[in-house]
């Protein structure tokens, strides 16, 4: 089980991230009335898989920056980096064919926080569940890693006693 969670891992973290991205792109469609462009807006969320499972590989001799990380790959790269993906390619569309109305460029900002703010609401539970989820598995790799150095360690004893 310790061996298929280590292995797998993070790629189940990096496909509910692909999954969260997929969300958020839909929301931000609706919000958007952007009823073009499907496949184009939806292509940039299977990057994801790449990304969070580059990310989350990385030295591991300090537990509780391996838990930090696991944390901070799992909100920010499973779950934040996928809405701000989604609001840009969304809002060329929207721009692009008109479906909603753009903002005057004093008020860029503030509209697409207004714009963003009930997407994010909606995405807090994944937000949450990305942030747990990539703390438990870094520190069920920490654990690995662990058992990994004590079995090294007793083979070279073997070897050397």
């Amino acid at each position: 089980m310790a061996v298929k969670l280590f292995s797998y891992g993070p790629i189940y973290l990096a496909g509910n991230a692909g999954f969260a991205g997929l969300v958020a792109n839909s929301f931000f469609r609706r919000v958007l009335n952007v009823t073009q462009g499907r496949f184009t807006s939806s292509l940039p969320m299977a990057e994801f898989f790449i990304s969070s499972y580059i990310v989350i590989a990385g030295d591991l001799n300090c537990p509780t920056c391996t838990l930090i990380r696991g944390a901070l790959v799992g909100v920010v790269g499973g779950g934040i980096y996928p809405i701000l993906l989604a609001l840009p390619v969304n809002a060329g569309l929207a721009a692009r064919y008109n479906s909603a109305p753009m903002p005057e460029k004093g008020n860029m900002i503030r509209f697409w926080t207004n714009v963003s703010k009930p997407i994010v609401q909606k995405m807090y539970v994944v937000l949450l569940l990305q942030g747990l989820f990539g703390t438990y598995l870094s520190s069920k790799q920490f654990d690995i890693y662990l058992k990994m150095l004590k079995i090294t360690d007793s083979d070279s004893e073997q070897l050397h006693g």
